[in-house]
């Protein structure tokens, strides 16, 4: 880690700016490639992630406003380039190979599933290109160009795991999607119950894009567990499973470690009493999380997606991007990217800092899901460390 000096950005929270002021900052207008600093953002508008992409666009697109009403950076407008990647693998080679070598983006700043990011993060060290990855997953996939600032199962699990042992809970049933996210966040939760003497009565995973849980699901009533723990792909399967899962009358305690509060609002009642632990809820309780949720409410109005633990993230780093160009002198990749471990950001999560290998430490909550879809906080655990996620890189 640099022994030099953190820069600290205050994200402002006032609105400063007019629609034509909006509508030249985020389009460019007429202005030149030379006068303007353009993120790219990869994100599934299609397949499993597109329940919460629209928020994660959301959250860009109102730090974008912010930044370009303060002078944008290094005085040059910023711009955004949105690419649907589909949420897998073949649609994240096309999206970075566009924004990448023929946008010719700035840096990469996005959500997206796993098999995304694995797919895409070769492009990524063949363009040389900052990305920042904002998207809580399974941990340790590293490259020399990659941040993430979400957290990972080291931050995770442990608080609902242990919250469940001390209601009763000694037998377990996993669930989750067939790909890298699914596989690796419950391969840690069932090491982690194990661990702290639990057991595992079962461990089942279907396609990225199942919508058909009922083989599972008799499975798990078979077995009759104290609790479920599950880990799909964001966005649709986890409305699916879960509303196959009430259906079918099972009582267990439910642990998801993929649900994000805007999925849970669409799931309707049936995400009532879901335990879910995350770096950012809606009713975190401090001035910049007030004033960012005042902020999106006056830009969205009606059409506001709900802010949630997929799309802060992405605007914490346009920001957390802002100041490592800024701390750099330049957006030139070989200055931006050591300085991203070296700058810190105040926004609604509270100060954000990537300087454990590549990642950050956050401070997590434990809640429970309410009858809205809002979710009750729990507990906090102040500051959780990443844990070894990239050892090899500075």
């Amino acid at each position: 880690m640099s022994t030099r000096a953190i820069s600290t950005l205050r994200i402002p929270h006032r609105r400063l700016l007019m629609a034509g002021a909006l509508a030249a900052g985020l389009l460019g207008g007429p202005a030149l490639a030379a006068d303007t600093v353009t993120i790219g953002i990869p994100v599934g508008l299609s397949g499993a992630n597109s329940v919460v992409a629209p928020s994660v666009v959301q959250s860009a697109e109102l730090a974008v406003e912010e930044i370009n009403a303060k002078g944008g950076i290094l005085g040059k407008k910023v711009v955004l380039e949105v690419a649907d990647d589909a949420s897998g693998a073949a649609g994240a080679q096309k999206a970075f190979d566009s924004l990448i070598f023929q946008k010719k983006v700035d840096v990469l700043i996005s959500m997206e599933t796993s098999a995304a990011r694995n797919a895409g993060l070769p492009i990524v060290n063949r363009g040389k290109v900052p990305y920042i990855y904002t998207s809580f997953y399974e941990g340790r996939s590293c490259s020399p160009f990659m941040y993430v600032n979400a957290w990972v199962p080291d931050q995770q699990v442990a608080p609902i795991v242990d919250f469940f042992k001390k209601e009763g809970a000694k037998t377990y049933f996993l669930i989750g999607s067939d790909y890298a996210f699914g596989r690796g966040m419950l391969a840690f939760t069932k090491d982690y119950i194990e661990k702290t003497g639990g057991k595992i009565v079962g461990d089942e995973y279907a396609p990225m894009d199942a919508t058909d849980w009922t083989a599972i699901l008799s499975k798990v009533k078979a077995a009759n567990p104290d609790a479920i723990i599950t880990s799909t792909a964001g966005g649709a399967p986890n409305v699916t499973l879960t509303k196959q899962l009430r259906a079918a009358g099972i009582k267990a305690l439910y642990g998801n470690l993929a649900v994000d509060e805007g999925t849970a609002k669409s799931m309707g009642s049936d995400a009532e009493g879901i335990y879910i632990a995350g770096s950012y809820f809606t009713n975190i309780d401090t001035p910049a999380n007030k004033a960012f949720l005042a902020a999106m409410e006056t830009k969205f109005g009606k059409d506001l997606k709900t802010p949630n633990d997929l799309s802060v993230p992405e605007y914490e780093a346009i920001y957390a991007y802002k100041a490592a160009v800024e701390k750099a002198g330049t957006t030139d990749a070989a200055k931006v990217i050591p300085a991203l471990a070296e700058v810190a950001v105040e926004g609604p999560r509270g100060t954000i800092v990537m300087n454990k290998q590549r990642h950050a430490p956050l401070t997590m909550y434990l809640g429970q899901v309410k009858a809205d879809g809002s979710v009750a906080i729990m507990s906090s655990f102040k500051d959780v460390d990443p844990g070894e996620q990239c050892p090899k890189l500075k």
